[in-house]
């Protein structure tokens, strides 16, 4: 039986009590999927209760839609702090490039919650402004660093910047979504540091590259 001040402090804090629904929902979610993540698993962890969750969320679907977008807002702040509109163009394209190669390596449960809602067609996340407007700001950061590089004379490529953050994106999430079939298939371990460190390298020195070389007539 949950003890009084148990009871109380979750009383007394419920951003508190929401936020740790969220983690617990997290790896239900990202183990299990929508279908197969049990709300009364996620209660048990939490110490809460079935109705308490959907006092919060709603629904599961709720639950479910509410873990995707602090997914999404935990990498779109994590961008925002690395403040490149202070670097010159090239450092702030390595630096960005970086960090969500480390996020994806650091964060399978987002590249599992994005596959797991890839294979539902987005059709939870359309039902989300908030996930729309984060991912907005993203594709601005890049388009300014392209502009910004343009107006430098260091970057010679007309390149669309919602183009360029899929070929990061792609890179960087498929090392992580594939890495045990991959592995399997070449028997390599994609997380042993001098592999982990050349990849790293390696999507960084292709996509700096891509825009200061002019494209091929």
């Amino acid at each position: 039986m949950r003890r009084p001040a148990e009871r109380e402090s979750r009383k007394n804090d419920p951003e508190k009590t929401r936020d740790d629904i969220l983690n617990v929902a997290t790896e239900e979610f990202s183990a299990y999927g929508l279908s197969g993540g049990r709300v009364d698993a996620i209660a048990e962890k939490t110490r809460t209760s079935k109705r308490m969750i959907y006092y919060y969320f709603g629904s599961k679907e709720g639950l479910y839609l509410a873990v995707l977008e602090k997914a999404y807002r935990k990498i779109r702040s994590l961008e925002a702090d690395l403040e490149l509109a202070d670097m010159p163009p090239v450092e702030a394209l390595r630096t960005l490039v970086a960090n969500t190669f480390d996020h994806d390596e650091n964060n399978p449960d987002f590249v599992r919650l994005v596959s797991i809602e890839n294979i539902h067609h987005a059709n939870h996340m359309k039902r989300s402004s908030e996930i729309g407007e984060l991912n907005l700001s993203i594709v601005r950061t890049i388009g300014e660093i392209l502009e910004r590089g343009r107006r430098e004379g260091v970057f010679h490529r007309d390149v669309d910047a919602v183009d360029l953050h899929m070929l990061i994106s792609a890179f960087c999430f498929f090392r992580v979504s594939n890495r045990y079939t991959f592995g399997t298939i070449f028997h390599r371990d994609l997380s042993e540091p001098t592999l982990y460190d050349r990849h790293k390298r390696m999507i960084s020195d292709a996509v700096v590259a891509y825009v200061t070389q002019p494209a091929a007539k």
